[in-house]
């Protein structure tokens, strides 16, 4: 799609901004603040780059064989997901954070070698990409698996991620620090994006194109556990020592020591929590918007394409563009914006958005036009939304950052996608296009809305009786 010099100025100029803003959010930083904050932005930097030489690919792959396929995508990602929301219970109860983020990226990446050592292996015995008329069984196998997986993996990384910076920062730090660590996060997923578009046009119709995809994302997780286990060694204070030991003062878990609970107490603390229950509802009204949005994107690519690797550099240019505008609204306005407006009003911008976006799209279904609202709304997702949703937990315990938190931020997530792919089927079933689209969003956005204020009353009254994030018992 865009030139190769275009994109390459919008990089520079991500790259310059990134700096200026860390310089000026480091001279307002504690010393002893510094380096943790630096690490933790270095971490999501490489976390995000990974996922997004990856993202593309898995997009492409599921729309290749039509929007009905991609549909049921959905609902098996959806199962999937509770099931390995269940199995990570498991894993959380019985391991200290220090073990178990880096298995986990670990995990992910011998995945990725597995995908990718079956796809080299189709393509050298004459197989094609899905979606092409060399495709085999296997090829479509690998795809729609890897479709699955990715989707149900990625909101464990960054889920995973944010739980362990919450756990290592105060509240009033995260309000602090969190527009930083999530800038470096954003410059991540902008490098990541522009390399894959110049890796796409750059390979053609080469069937090797995704595997190797895929193993470039391996070394950006490789780097980021390294990262990972740097952090945990500065923040953690070993059994037994003073307070004050670690690097960043507060109390938290000593090394060692698990999080404890069962396979279904995440579960039950969202049942039983009108709190977590209300931040549930507020991510599936988000992931009903996110799908909605990404099927009618889907939709215009998939019309607008002819062969895989186009697709694919359709899917990273708009990653690009996208992230691109996060990185503005992270850096000249997310700080400002939860200070100045407060949690709940902060919540509520993602709703107006997606309402006056499909009002948009529905008087001009145009390429262009869903490419701007795309990239407006996921930049007020990640930069604005994504923030403040983020200090929702930090009033809560450490056992339910790390148990109730995936089912949210995975199961009801997935669940919100099936109930979004299911408005789309059923509107498309029926011949309606995006007005149906625009008319549905409008209530959606009225709850969601309330529903925001809300949150933000119970987060303040919870703060209230207990200033810092408690601790697991």
């Amino acid at each position: 799609m865009s030139s190769w010099f275009g994109q390459s100025v919008v990089w520079s100029v991500a790259v310059a901004v990134v700096l200026g803003f860390g310089a000026v959010s480091l001279r307002g930083m504690e010393a002893r603040e510094r380096p943790l904050a630096l690490l933790s932005a270095l971490f999501f930097f490489l976390v995000l780059c990974g996922y997004f030489f990856l993202r593309p690919v898995r997009d492409a792959m599921g729309v290749s064989r039509g929007m009905d396929d991609l549909r049921w995508l959905f609902v098996a990602t959806s199962a999937a997901s509770l099931v390995v929301v269940l199995a990570f219970g498991g894993v959380v109860a019985r391991m200290d954070r220090r073990r178990f983020i880096p298995i986990w990226y670990l995990f992910v990446t011998t995945c990725l070698i597995g995908f990718a050592t079956l796809l080299f292996w189709d393509a050298a015995t004459g197989g094609g990409v899905i979606g092409t008329e060399a495709e085999t069984g296997l090829a479509r196998g690998v795809g729609y698996t890897y479709y699955v997986w990715l989707s149900v993996v990625n909101l464990f990384m960054t889920s995973v991620f944010w739980a362990f910076m919450v756990d290592i920062f105060s509240f009033d730090q995260g309000k602090r620090l969190f527009a930083f660590i999530g800038a470096g996060g954003t410059l991540g997923s902008i490098a990541g994006s522009w390399l894959t578009g110049l890796a796409s046009r750059s390979a053609g119709e080469s069937a090797y194109l995704p595997g190797s995809l895929m193993l470039v994302a391996c070394g950006f997780y490789v780097c980021a556990v390294l990262v990972m286990l740097a952090i945990d060694r500065m923040t953690t204070r070993p059994e037994g020592a003073p307070a004050g030991a670690e690097a960043v003062p507060r109390a938290q878990q000593p090394r060692g020591k698990a999080t404890g609970g069962t396979f279904w107490e995440g579960a039950k603390i969202v049942v039983t929590s009108p709190y977590m229950l209300g931040i549930g509802l507020w991510v599936v009204f988000m992931a009903i918007s996110n799908t909605m949005i990404y099927f009618a994107e889907a939709n215009l690519i998939l019309n607008a394409t002819d062969t895989f690797s186009q697709r694919v550099d359709s899917f990273a240019f708009f990653n690009f563009v996208a992230q691109a505008a996060t990185l503005l609204l992270q850096v000249f306005v997310t700080a400002r914006l939860i200070k100045w407006l407060g949690i709940g009003w902060t919540l509520s911008i993602l709703a107006l958005v997606t309402a006056v976006g499909f009002a948009s799209l529905a008087v001009w279904p145009l390429l262009g036009v869903m490419l701007v609202f795309d990239a407006v709304h996921r930049a007020t997702r990640y930069a604005i939304s994504r923030p403040a949703r983020e200090t929702l937990f930090s009033v809560v315990t450490s056992r339910e950052k790390y148990k109730a938190k995936p089912v949210v931020d995975v199961f009801l997530y997935r669940g919100g996608d099936v109930a979004g792919a299911g408005i789309d089927g059923v509107l498309a079933a029926f011949g309606l296009g995006v007005a149906a689209l625009a008319m549905t969003a409008a209530p959606l956005a009225g709850l969601w809305i309330a529903l925001s204020a809300g949150l933000a009353t119970a987060q303040a009254r919870k703060a209230a009786t207990a200033p810092t994030a408690p601790t697991a018992p």
